[in-house]
């Protein structure tokens, strides 16, 4: 009871200040959730992408307008067959879901799906086309899934696309800065900066997750597991990046 008096009072003091653009988020923790409770490692990503779509809706209920979630990185291709086919299924299911949800519809959410998505089976393709593309036309709200995504390999691959431009006359060098070179990056779904970064799981690193793009967000490691994350957890970080960027605009 005293928690969710305590939610609430965050929640309003939260909403009457500037809320961040742009919230990312490493799910971590989820196959130590479900060991710690005596349920197979994989029962953890399900109840992740439960959490997942809670925190969806507490983000538009703060005005937040991009949503970046880390699902699956390149690193993840080394875990065994069954567990990737495990999480292959989830994600085509939640998918199939996501864009039969009204809620997709209603709010204006467009979803893409950042990544390399040669590397995933074509069935897999086949949803991530289905979703971008039937979400296409919104632009109140914007969801980014970085599924089998590397911060390096998506660096790398934007100064190649960036160059074959350079070669075809298309961009002249002495052009190329911030703005333009953002443009080469997976998605155009407004991810080029993010404010405020969020780790659970109890790890305090990056593991390639979006480096050019969190270059100067406010980071907030926390030591919970992913299905465990509060719309309290939510609040106080969104507190503290409002918290500092009052500090920074005066000094």
């Amino acid at each position: 009871m005293i928690a969710k008096i305590y939610e609430k009072f965050l929640f309003r003091q939260v909403r009457s200040r500037e809320v961040p653009k742009h919230v990312a988020i490493i799910m971590d923790g989820n196959r130590r959730y479900a060991r710690k409770r005596g349920m197979p490692a994989f029962m953890g990503h399900v109840f992740g992408s439960k959490k997942a779509e809670k925190v969806l809706e507490w983000c538009r209920e703060l005005g937040i307008k991009i949503v970046t979630l880390y699902a699956f990185s390149t690193e993840n291709f080394r875990r065994s067959e069954e567990e990737k086919k495990r999480i292959f299924d989830l994600f085509k299911r939640e998918m199939k879901r996501l864009v039969e949800d009204h809620r997709t519809h209603k709010n204006g959410m467009r979803v893409k799906i950042i990544g390399k998505k040669g590397e995933l089976p074509e069935d897999i393709v086949k949803v991530i086309d289905e979703v971008e593309r039937r979400t296409a036309g919104y632009n109140r709200f914007f969801l980014n899934i970085a599924f089998a995504y590397g911060g390096r390999q998506e660096i790398v691959d934007a100064v190649k696309n960036l160059l074959k431009d350079v070669e075809l006359g298309k961009i002249d060098p002495g052009e190329i800065d911030e703005n333009v070179f953002s443009k080469y990056l997976y998605s155009d779904n407004g991810y080029q900066t993010v404010d405020i970064l969020i780790r659970t799981g109890g790890e305090q690193r990056l593991s390639n997750f979006l480096p050019w793009q969190s270059a100067e967000s406010l980071t907030v490691f926390l030591d919970v597991y992913w299905p465990s994350f509060r719309k309290i957890d939510l609040l106080r970080a969104v507190r503290t990046w409002q918290s500092l960027r009052t500090r920074f605009l005066k000094a």
